[in-house]
């Protein structure tokens, strides 16, 4: 049974490399790379993984094909953050016209929240971003249903809020990225 809630959605954007603020490095030793050819099971495995638990349910009905067809634009960037050599984040960026760079999809996997990854992962994917072709723009969108440290992360590594929107989202009913699933990882 679906359920239908206001979200609110921010829309952010960094103008120049300059306005990057990088946060502090975690001292855990990890990895962040590039997946050269990402497979639709591995790329839909992190979607679930890390947006099982916010409600992320736009590409949940794409068939394999779909997935191998957007994995295989060049225009399309996967990065993998990863820990003990397992992947605990990820950040899809892509490249737009106009110059354009949109971070599609970030996020950690839950248990992985709060350890100050998300900081280090998005100061590394802003890099990068801006080293793409003739970048003059690179920018995102959050949401209520996004986690709570999102939209501040986002600020604080120097994004700003160019367009808000609240309205009304039919959600599926999603029990997060294992059946059962609750938000203390039982």
């Amino acid at each position: 049974m679906s359920e239908v809630r206001d979200v609110t959605t921010w829309y952010l954007q960094m103008l120049a490399v300059s306005e990057l603020r990088p946060s502090r490095i975690p001292s855990e030793p990890h990895r962040i790379e590039r997946v050269e050819q990402p497979s639709a099971a591995f790329a839909r495995y992190l979607y679930t993984a890390v947006g099982g638990c916010h409600q992320w349910f736009d590409r949940l009905p794409w068939s394999q094909a779909r997935w191998d067809a957007h994995l295989r634009r060049e225009l399309v960037h996967l990065y993998t953050l990863q820990l003990g050599g397992a992947p605990i984040g990820y950040v899809e960026l892509e490249q737009q016209p106009r110059g354009d760079v949109q971070i599609i999809y970030f996020g950690l996997t839950p248990e992985h929240q709060g350890k100050g990854f998300g900081g280090a992962l998005l100061t590394r994917a802003v890099q990068l971003a801006w080293q793409l072709g003739d970048a003059r723009r690179v920018w995102v969108h959050t949401c209520t249903l996004d986690a709570p440290s999102a939209l501040p992360n986002y600020q604080a590594r120097g994004f700003s809020i160019f367009r808000q929107k609240t309205e009304p989202v039919e959600l599926p009913e999603i029990t997060g990225p294992w059946p059962g699933w609750d938000a203390t990882g039982t």
